[in-house]
């Protein structure tokens, strides 16, 4: 089978085509046919970059208003190739309290996961218009199956996902601690098993994926038992630009204060805060890294960003009581070796200590960072989301 898997964010889209095994199980490998990526979307000059495993890959530029005209670019240049689609996943980012697996989609589906665009304003919008444009390119004979962030951190015990808040008011609202960046982190968890020679029924360790988004994972024995995010992706480190950890009593200081609406608030803190907001530069870290040393506002700013990954890692190896490793993958955990080494700075009484030939190879890819005779081991992962939304699509339709 041909699974078409889509990843929609609020300016790219990141997109692979697959062929699996269409067994009930799911399949343990998928061979990539196609994949590609459009971004900066809603600009005059969006960059596409889509190849195949045959021929010279496309790299140009054009004028792509959103996620719709995005897919339909990606459809058009599959049925130019002679690409077949026979299926389609949709990473989907947050599955409220009802998705706690990979999803076959229908209307009521996705009736479901519009309700829940509120707790996920940068992420299931995009979803949804890319799953709206599939379905209008398609037609209706393709299956779609939507996959979960939320689903891996579906284990989380009672004391890590509950808040101190009335139950009564948690539990009619549905308040509670979900977790994202589920994909990845399955991914990156399998490809540290395979590294290190171990079953995911024996790894424990504490996994970053640092991007524009960012989180940490405390995983015990192949399951997520904490992680940084909450409620919706705002709560945890400090990101491109969302705020992290505040105090909830900033929302309504600030909304009397500007005399804004708490939307108007809770809009700044996803979209002017993090990076963006402490530097007043740019909520790219590669920019603040170019800056810093003529610019207060981003050293600062790449200071608080490396200080908050630590004290996770810190609180998360006490709630683990104790590792094998330390596990980085997205964007800035994957190829930033010196935001790595900045983070792990201070780490070493955990056992924490880098190799920083190893750290620093730029060649990349999945390889130990760790010196060989560290106690606690540490690793660079490059993730691969459309693989797992891929696999997951499969075993969906398989059930």
């Amino acid at each position: 089978m041909n699974v078409l898997a889509i990843n929609c964010g609020s300016s790219s889209i990141k997109f692979g085509l697959f062929e699996a095994a269409t067994t009930g199980a799911r399949p343990d490998g998928a061979s990539r046919l196609a994949g590609g990526r459009i971004e900066r979307l809603g600009t005059d000059k969006a960059e596409l970059h889509f190849e195949t495993d045959r021929g010279a890959p496309l790299d140009t530029t054009a004028a792509v208003r959103d996620q719709a005209e995005g897919v339909r670019q990606i459809a058009e240049w599959m049925s130019a190739t002679r690409l077949a689609v026979q299926a389609v996943g949709h990473r989907v980012v947050h599955g409220g309290p009802r998705f706690r697996t990979s999803t076959v989609l229908d209307a009521t589906v996705v009736t479901a996961i519009q309700e829940l665009e509120a707790l996920a304003p940068l992420h299931n919008g995009p979803s949804l218009a890319g799953i709206r444009a599939c379905r209008a390119v398609f037609g209706g004979d393709v299956p779609m199956v939507a996959v979960f962030d939320t689903a891996f951190h579906a284990s989380l015990p009672e004391r890590a996902w509950r808040y101190a808040i009335p139950r009564e008011l948690a539990d009619r609202h549905g308040i509670r601690r979900y977790g994202f960046h589920g994909i990845s982190y399955r991914r990156v968890l399998e490809r540290y098993c395979a590294l290190a020679g171990r079953p995911e029924s024996r790894a424990t360790i504490v996994a970053l994926h640092l991007g524009s988004g960012c989180s940490a994972v405390a995983i015990e024995n192949g399951r997520s038992i904490d992680t940084s995010m909450g409620l919706t992706p705002l709560e945890g480190l400090v990101m491109g630009t969302r705020s992290g950890d505040i105090d909830p009593s900033i929302v309504g200081h600030l909304s009397r204060a500007e005399a804004a609406p708490i939307d108007e608030v809770q809009r700044w803190l996803n979209g002017r805060s993090g990076l963006l907001g402490l530097s007043v530069r740019s909520g790219d870290l590669r920019d603040l890294l170019a800056h810093e040393r003529d610019d207060a506002g981003a050293a600062i700013a790449i200071e608080v960003f490396c200080y908050r990954i630590r004290k996770y890692i810190g609180a998360y190896l006490a709630a683990l009581g104790g590792a094998q490793a330390v596990v980085f993958t997205g964007a800035i955990g994957e190829r930033s070796a010196e935001v790595r080494a900045r983070i792990c700075r201070g780490l070493e009484c955990f056992g924490l200590i880098l190799d920083p030939r190893a750290n620093a190879d730029a060649a990349g890819g999945e390889r130990r960072i760790s010196a060989s005779d560290a106690r606690l081991e540490a690793f660079a992962i490059p993730t691969d989301e459309e693989i797992e939304i891929a696999r997951d699509t499969v075993q969906a339709l398989g059930r």
